[in-house]
């Protein structure tokens, strides 16, 4: 297979799981609820939304939301580019689907900002199912629709004992944040290019320091007068 088309699956694939996911939540479980995956009580389903950051995280309100959206947008644009020359540069399949999930995962989230807030109704807590296409509108404007997130994985939710030092008698709970497919995605390819693919920071810390020493050569070179 091509890496090209490697790319373009991983992408497509990660994008309609994250879309699918969404949009159902969003349409078939009120607000604040969910059920156990698997019947497992550390797994969940759990349905909350967020302003756009990764793990259910918020930033600046409506303006926040405007430059966090248009940061997104600018840095998925970025991250083609550099997937664009490793594809020329032929590097490893490893390197390029991971940069492919970061991508994609980027893209999951902006679309919920870009069309989440037009396209549908607003979730309240103990209200009514969302509805996609509501006749009233949406309940937002382009780039201020909120992020769905729904994978909640509480594995250890216990009470600290009384002797524990500062917290002692406190609810403990890892892990709590909620999050989707985009954000996983986003974590997984980060992850993988951290543990597996170090070398890529090291050729371009590299390749850095070669343009700089071209550079600089060029420079001397012009600044030595011929003689006769």
């Amino acid at each position: 297979m091509r890496k090209s088309t490697a790319v373009l699956l991983t992408i497509i694939l990660i994008l309609i799981l994250d879309q699918v996911l969404k949009i159902y939540i969003k349409t078939h479980i009120h607000y604040g609820d969910g059920f156990d995956i698997l019947g497992l009580t550390w797994a969940k389903i759990h349905f909350v939304e967020n302003e756009g950051m990764a793990f259910g995280l918020s930033f600046g309100g409506v303006t926040g939301k405007y430059i966090l959206s248009i940061f997104r947008i600018l840095m998925v644009g970025f991250l083609i580019y550099i997937l664009k020359n490793l594809l020329k540069n032929n590097e490893t399949y490893g390197l390029i689907i991971s940069f492919s999930m970061i991508i994609a995962g980027a893209i999951g989230n902006i679309i919920d900002s870009m069309f989440y807030g037009l396209i549908f109704s607003e979730s309240y807590f103990h209200g009514g199912l969302a509805t996609m296409f509501p006749p009233e509108g949406g309940y937002g404007n382009f780039l201020t629709g909120k992020v769905v997130d729904m994978l909640y994985f509480p594995l250890i939710d216990t009470i600290l004992p009384e002797w524990f030092p500062i917290w002692g008698g406190e609810r403990f709970e890892f892990f709590r944040p909620v999050f989707n497919i985009a954000d996983s995605a986003i974590t997984v390819g980060v992850a993988s290019i951290l543990l597996f693919h170090r070398r890529f920071f090291n050729a371009e810390k590299q390749t850095a320091k070669e343009t700089v020493s071209d550079h600089s050569e060029d420079s001397t070179t012009n600044d030595i007068e011929p003689t006769t």
